[in-house]
């Protein structure tokens, strides 16, 4: 089954059950599978489903942030319960320690030496983490470790 087939049967299941939320997150991600497939782009990947969900997904926690600062938790609400809805058809994230040991093994194998080598480590882990760690975390992470040395 593909990820557009489950949007619409999980879509059919909320409009039935009445879940907002869920309606709300499934037809923001059903809309951006159609605008990616009408763009102009041959075919829509797993790949580009993958960063397509994670980009809705950023939006939101963006709006809860700004949401936040102004004191508007309602809106905030609605925008943390469609991030929840969103994050169920992505795959699972990797822990701290997972990401910690990932770059520590990226460290030794590309022979870095200190923050000078910031890029060619984080160039070989945003590659190894595509799609399974969020990338401030990775980024701090490498630069914590190689601040270390």
């Amino acid at each position: 089954m593909t990820l557009e087939e489950k949007i619409n049967t999980d879509l059919k299941a909320a409009m039935l059950s009445k879940n907002e939320a869920a309606l709300r997150g499934l037809r923001a991600v059903k809309s951006a599978l159609l605008l990616a497939k009408t763009s102009g782009a041959d075919a829509v990947t797993e790949a580009d489903e993958l960063k397509i969900l994670q980009k809705l997904v950023k939006q939101r926690k963006e709006s809860v942030d700004i949401y936040k600062q102004q004191n508007r938790e309602d809106l905030a609400k609605t925008e943390i319960d469609e991030i929840e809805v969103i994050e169920k058809y992505l795959p699972k994230m990797m822990g701290e320690d997972e990401i910690k040991a990932g770059i520590q093994a990226i460290i030794a194998q590309v022979g870095a030496k200190g923050p000078a080598d910031l890029g060619k480590v984080m160039g070989a882990a945003s590659k190894n983490f595509a799609g399974k760690a969020d990338n401030k975390l990775v980024s701090q992470l490498v630069k914590d470790l190689l601040a270390a040395m």
